[in-house]
């Protein structure tokens, strides 16, 4: 059997292609549906301000659920743990639920379902596309992790939640549930250097190599159950269209082109489980499915042929 002819997709159009082959819905299902998820997401902290009706209370560092069940961010509870200070039992409650869920869902799936500011910097990235922005300052992705570490060291020096001072997902979640949406504010500076900076100095710079709360999922995500899986890469036909969407795209090689035995399953605690590969793929090459599941359409395909052979025996 011969493989399957290349296809060139350009940069400026990535689902193009798979807008042709799918229609526009199937090539930007999962997009809707994340960005529903982060309007939702706000939602239910908005409906207090709004309506009167707290259905969380608080903000994405610490808030309840009906007023009843705690939620703590993992990032801020690792800090306040480093101050030293005594913490509440709902702070330990809060932090261990959410690091429940995201085992499960996929620790990363906060910074494409959840943040507020994954909408800024995805607009970000599109428009630096769309300006053809070819400057890209080098950066390793390991970047992140000592960010992370110096978040942490500031807390413990310090004795305060450092972060959270100038944590631009917190300051812009409050700005939008509870303060005067105004240009001049330290949550709308922020958010305008970090388009700016993803824009023009660095291809997603901000959520892909500097970010500690995504750091911080990232090291839930290494361990959960939700995944992504290229199944079908065997018709993969070298388009590149995943590669220009994903915000992780070096995860990518290892499960298109590695080991024929190799593991199609996206292991890496990096990926967001955004699906944007599934959206703009026009071959269906990848799925959703859970972290031990390592079968490709090829092995199902093999499966009829494998009992026919048996039961000719």
């Amino acid at each position: 059997m011969s493989a399957p002819t290349r296809t060139v997709v350009t940069r400026e159009a990535p689902a193009a292609l798979a807008v042709r082959t799918k229609g526009w819905l199937a090539a930007h299902k999962w997009l809707i549906l994340r960005r529903t998820s982060q309007l939702a997401a706000l939602g239910l902290f908005l409906s207090g301000p709004l309506v009167g009706v707290w259905v969380m209370k608080g903000t994405l560092a610490s808030s309840r659920l009906l007023d009843t069940i705690p939620f703590t961010d993992p990032l801020v509870f690792v800090q306040s743990l480093a101050t030293g200070h005594g913490l509440a039992a709902t702070a330990w409650i809060g932090a261990a639920l959410l690091v429940a869920l995201y085992a499960v869902v996929g620790g990363r799936a906060f910074c494409s379902w959840v943040c507020p500011v994954n909408v800024l910097t995805d607009g970000a990235q599109r428009a630096r596309v769309r300006l053809g922005v070819k400057a890209n300052l080098p950066m390793s992705r390991s970047l992140r992790w000592w960010v992370l570490g110096a978040v942490v060291v500031v807390s413990a020096l310090t004795g305060v939640v450092a972060w959270e001072a100038v944590n631009p997902v917190t300051l812009l979640h409050r700005e939008l549930v509870f303060g005067v949406v105004f240009a001049g504010s330290l949550a709308w500076t922020l958010v305008l250097g970090i388009v700016l900076f993803d824009v023009f100095v660095a291809n997603r710079g901000w959520c892909g190599h500097l970010c500690p709360m995504g750091a911080t999922y990232g090291l839930i995500g290494r361990l959960s159950l939700t995944r992504v899986s290229a199944r079908n890469r065997a018709a993969c036909d070298n388009c590149l269209a995943c590669y220009h969407v994903c915000p992780e795209p070096q995860m990518l090689a290892p499960v298109l082109k590695g080991d024929a035995g190799g593991s199609p399953v996206i292991l890496d605690g990096a990926c967001t489980n955004c699906g944007r590969c599934m959206d703009v793929c026009h071959r269906d090459v990848f799925a959703f499915t859970h972290r031990f599941d390592r079968s490709t359409t090829a092995d199902r395909a093999a499966e009829p042929s494998a009992h026919a052979s048996q039961g000719s025996v």
